[in-house]
């Protein structure tokens, strides 16, 4: 398996196998990484998904896309090793809401909420890279709120692994913040950023975008914009469409920001999983949905939601779909990226456009809609969900077509979300012990202005020898 970069044109392209992607991250020329081909499902991995248990299921996924970078035994024994962190036996365990709409719970791991599926894993993949070369890496991430914690947690007192995180201050949640900020390990560190969470996305570009830089810092990221993140995904997808439907299509509604988790479900497709449709479920930041249904990428102001970690209006994995519309035109993509951070705005031509549309469905819930969901599904199921998830229980519930079998993707756990799940049903989440230490515990953060230079000399400082 060989990686080729989205700004790179045919004939002129650099293909990197799969351990030189997972240090990269971000490909030299600003692009984003992705297979040079998509493998079918593994024959064992798909007549078995139904039997199989997660972890091994996720090495027989990963495997095709991991290549000849490590061994099979040595990646199912790292596979599981990551899964063993986890609160529930089935890792991603699904509920029933009613006959033919489940819930996909993705929050059973250390941070609670579904991005540590990827990185308790690709944190592993890191320290067996990192170790083999003898070297060390400098990771810098941006998080609308879940990401920084899972990527703290999982690379927290490894030897060969710094990690710098920065945020949008007062943009998190309480719970989400302080699961970054108390974090007691050396070698991770929270940075409160004067800005957005697309402003601290920039930043993350423009320190990989320095060439010297990131060559003195080994800078790598664990963002979705590495591939291993997405890689990890896919499996959750065969998981459940396996365990539920057997050979039947499976819609599924994900609530999304920054197009990683859903791009994840694309890919499961195009290996040949049997998916109806994805729905992409926005909130008031709506940039993804408005693309859909318009075939304009138009940014507006970031607002604040009681979904925060979706209050995103340049969705960074969106560049590997518009890859293939592209037709693997790099030169292209990178065209329409230039002139949509330019002016703001950008348009898909009509048959792009309709092969959006023919693999994409989405639409939007505002605070209020999301308030109401949270209420009626505490109502009739005696499930509380965190606002999040009610963003994609509601819009799988508005485009839902008769007869059809849905999965809506449950990204938190309530409780990271308390307040809004008070106001919206009256009734508290049951903390989990881990959640609710963090309330006692000292905060160790940096809060820094929206500037490179400030930026990266804090990243200097932060550098263990």
């Amino acid at each position: 398996m060989r990686y080729v970069s989205t700004r790179s044109a045919p004939g002129r392209r650099d293909r990197l196998a799969f351990d030189d992607v997972l240090l990269a991250g971000l490909a030299a020329d600003g692009g984003l990484y992705v297979p040079e081909r998509v493998p079918e499902l593994p024959e064992d991995a798909s007549a078995g998904a139904g039997t199989l248990g997660y972890a091994e299921l996720a090495a027989r996924l990963m495997a095709p896309y991991v290549g000849d970078a490590l061994g099979g035994d040595e990646l199912a024994s790292l596979v599981a090793d990551a899964y063993a962190t986890f609160d529930h036996r089935d890792v991603c365990p699904l509920v029933e809401l009613d006959e033919d709409h489940w819930l996909l719970e993705l929050f059973h791991g250390p941070t609670f909420a579904f991005k540590d599926i990827a990185l308790q894993v690709v944190a592993r993949l890191f320290d067996h890279e990192l170790g083999r070369r003898g070297e060390r890496a400098m990771i810098v991430a941006a998080t609308s709120g879940d990401t920084g914690s899972a990527a703290m947690e999982a690379a927290a007192g490894r030897d060969r692994l710094d990690i710098v995180v920065l945020h949008p201050a007062g943009r998190t949640s309480e719970i989400q913040r302080r699961q970054m900020t108390t974090l007691d390990a050396a070698n991770v560190h929270a940075v409160a950023v004067d800005g957005t969470f697309d402003d601290c996305q920039d930043l993350v570009k423009a320190m990989f975008a320095d060439e010297a830089f990131r060559r003195d810092m080994r800078l790598a990221a664990v963002n979705s914009i590495n591939w291993a993140r997405v890689a990890a995904q896919i499996v959750y997808y065969v998981w459940a469409a396996r365990r539920l439907a057997g050979d039947r299509p499976v819609t599924f509604c994900v609530p999304t920001g920054n197009f990683g988790n859903v791009l994840a479900g694309h890919y499961a497709r195009r290996m040949g999983l049997p998916v109806g449709r994805l729905l992409i479920a926005s909130n008031t930041n709506d940039i993804l949905s408005r693309l859909i249904h318009t075939g304009e990428l138009a940014a507006h102001e970031v607002v604040p939601t009681l979904s925060p970690s979706m209050d995103i209006q340049i969705s960074s994995n969106l560049e590997r779909l518009l890859f293939e519309l592209f037709d693997g035109d790099g030169a292209a993509t990178a065209a329409l990226l230039a002139r949509f951070r330019a002016e703001g705005r950008a348009t898909l031509n009509s048959e792009q456009h309709e092969a959006l549309g023919a693999g994409f469905s989405g639409d939007r819930l505002d605070d209020a809609e999301t308030l109401e969901v949270m209420g009626r599904v505490h109502a009739e199921c005696g499930m509380l969900i965190d606002p999040h998830t009610a963003v994609g229980v509601g819009v799988a519930e508005r485009c839902r077509r008769r007869g059809e079998l849905m999965v809506s993707l449950a990204t938190a756990h309530p409780a990271k979300f308390g307040e809004a799940v008070v106001q919206a049903t009256g009734s508290a989440p049951e903390m989990p012990p881990a959640l609710a230490a963090v309330a006692d515990l000292p905060e160790r953060c940096t809060s820094l202005p929206d500037d490179v230079t400030a930026i990266k000399d804090f990243v200097r400082s932060a550098r263990r020898a």
